[in-house]
């Protein structure tokens, strides 16, 4: 693979990562900060359905992630909070959405597993709840755990601030939320980043992610950022 990793678009990398109908799909961000917007928007354009997302969150109806469920492109999300998201509850509640909900840090450490090539820990979190039915619970020193398996994806959409043109990445505050671990999980990794800068403009200590995950490169525009709550005072 050349070190160049830009592309022109959304689409052109979604159709270089061959992504099919019945893929897992990794999504950074949390809530509707650091979501890979234009990557979300090209999958809906493309129609690929059956799909199952892993990311923090479900969207809001009629942006992000709420997009996909619109269309009913997506058949399962394995998430860890979807309150924002009516239309997520309603396929949810009439069985139409498969949903593995995971403990937040949980979900964290299963994905930064995946990406170690660490097939599965043990955490006390969710031990005598739900979370732990069905899985291995073990006794270690008195207190017990369950047994968490990795997450894996054949793709993941990572979202940056910055890139430059082999795919090292920076990230700008609170929209670096699981966009690293998510970029070491995927078989394939694409990043759309604000801006494209030319190798050697980060200094070694700042990148976070380094251009070895990343596989395809575009420099998004006219990013919404939407808020989901905003709140103001009188």
């Amino acid at each position: 693979m050349s070190l160049d990793k830009r592309v022109a678009s959304a689409d052109e990398a979604l159709d270089r990562a061959g992504i099919s109908d019945g893929a897992t799909i990794m999504m950074g961000g949390f809530g509707l900060c650091g979501i890979p917007e234009h990557l979300i928007a090209a999958l809906k354009r493309r129609g690929t359905k059956n799909l199952t997302v892993i990311s923090n969150n479900a969207g809001v109806d009629d942006f992000g992630i709420g997009l996909l469920l619109q269309t009913r492109q997506v058949t399962k999300m394995i998430s860890t909070y979807v309150g924002e998201n009516k239309l997520f509850e309603t396929q949810f509640l009439t069985g139409e959405l498969e949903v593995e909900l995971v403990p937040q840090g949980t979900f964290a450490e299963r994905i930064r597993a995946g990406g170690a090539g660490i097939p599965a820990f043990y955490t006390p979190t969710g031990v005598g709840t739900k979370v732990a039915e069905g899985k291995e619970v073990r006794e270690i020193d008195g207190r017990e755990y369950v047994l968490e398996r990795a997450l894996k994806a054949d793709v993941s959409f990572v979202k940056a601030y910055q890139g430059d043109h082999w795919g090292n990445l920076v990230y700008r505050k609170t929209a670096r939320n699981f966009n690293p671990m998510m970029a070491t999980a995927g078989k394939a990794v694409i990043a759309e980043v604000e801006e494209i800068v030319p190798v050697g403009t980060f200094d070694a200590d700042t990148v976070v992610t380094p251009a070895v995950f990343i596989d395809y490169l575009f420099q998004g525009d006219q990013y919404e950022k939407r808020i989901e709550q905003r709140t103001t005072r009188p």
